[in-house]
């Protein structure tokens, strides 16, 4: 049966929805065990990979105005080939040899992570977490200067920069009056630069195809965009250290039914994102006076969580 297209109606305002933020945003890419990623995407996807390897990240940003009002977030992602099945879907080069899949995000807002679940919405498997931040001031540091490559492609900083500080941000997942710790992210912060400053990095638009749904509140694969606005320079990655448990990404789990394995299939998969929060760092990007609008999600597969089945 040939795959429908069908529009989610949106009950949280007009698409697309807008997401702004002054503050700096972090797009860091990690190489990921194929095994690990591949434990916690749709198993009809195709994982972009090679020797055993794959791209996945974190996205972390604090978003100043949104449908869902100010809340801070930390997307974990993988990228992986769009389905045969799904040939018909087209998107503009040069992202069209890739698209993105949310394993997991991480928001400080009860309101946006209702947002991110929806079906009229998004279709993400949103959680709602605690973020600490604690800014600590350096002094005497040497000036750090990009590569000359970097600078040609107008992504490194023409000129030196000094830490300004470094931000210590805890992140704990909560689940009830439970919380979890997932991660420590420590990264460089960069004193006040003016607006259009050299050193903020280069003005572009983008746009990041995505799938999204297959979850326990949105059993359908959705497909949708998110078109980016912003400054964006390469910095140094931020440093990722765990929870005081050693992650496993033992997957064996994840296939039990749910009367007898939910709440280990649910740490199993916590797990297998804190194991990509702490893989390999390759790039990161910093983005400043950021805008993303996100397009409303077209249902493309009516499945379940557990098999992408059509009928």
């Amino acid at each position: 049966m040939e795959v429908g297209e069908t529009k989610c109606s949106s009950g949280y305002g007009n698409p697309p929805w807008t997401f702004k933020g002054r503050q700096v945003a972090l797009y860091q890419l990690h190489l990921v065990k194929a095994e690990t990623a591949r434990a916690v995407i749709p198993k009809e996807l195709r994982l972009v990979e090679a020797f055993g390897y794959t791209l996945g990240g974190f996205f972390l940003a604090s978003y100043e105005d949104s449908p869902a009002g100010a809340f801070d977030e930390v997307v974990h992602f993988h990228f992986s080939h769009s389905l045969p099945l799904l040939k018909r879907i087209v998107w503009n080069p040069p992202t069209s040899c890739a698209f993105r899949w949310a394993a997991r995000v991480l928001v400080n807002s009860d309101e946006a992570c209702d947002h991110g679940r929806k079906v009229e919405y998004v279709g993400l498997p949103s959680q709602v977490a605690r973020f600490t931040k604690r800014i600590t001031a350096v002094q005497g540091q040497p000036k750090r200067k990009s590569s000359s490559f970097l600078n040609m492609i107008g992504l490194g900083t023409t000129t030196t920069c000094t830490p300004k500080g470094f931000m210590d941000l805890q992140v704990s997942e909560n689940k009830g009056h439970v919380a979890t710790d997932i991660c420590n992210i420590k990264l460089a912060t960069i004193g006040p630069t003016p607006k259009f400053d050299q050193r903020m990095g280069l003005a572009i638009k983008m746009s990041l195809p995505s799938f999204s749904g297959h979850s326990e509140y949105i059993p359908n694969l959705l497909k949708y965009s998110c078109h980016i606005e912003c400054r964006v320079r390469a910095v140094e990655p931020a440093k990722v250290s765990g929870p005081s448990f050693a992650p496993k990404e033992d997957t064996r789990n994840l296939h039990q039914t749910a009367n007898s394995a939910t709440e280990e299939l649910i740490d199993n998969e916590r797990n297998l994102s804190i194991s990509v929060l702490l893989s390999k760092p390759i790039i990161a990007l910093e983005f400043n006076c950021l805008k993303m609008q996100v397009e409303a999600p077209i249902v493309v597969a009516n499945c379940s969580k557990s098999s992408l089945k059509i009928s």
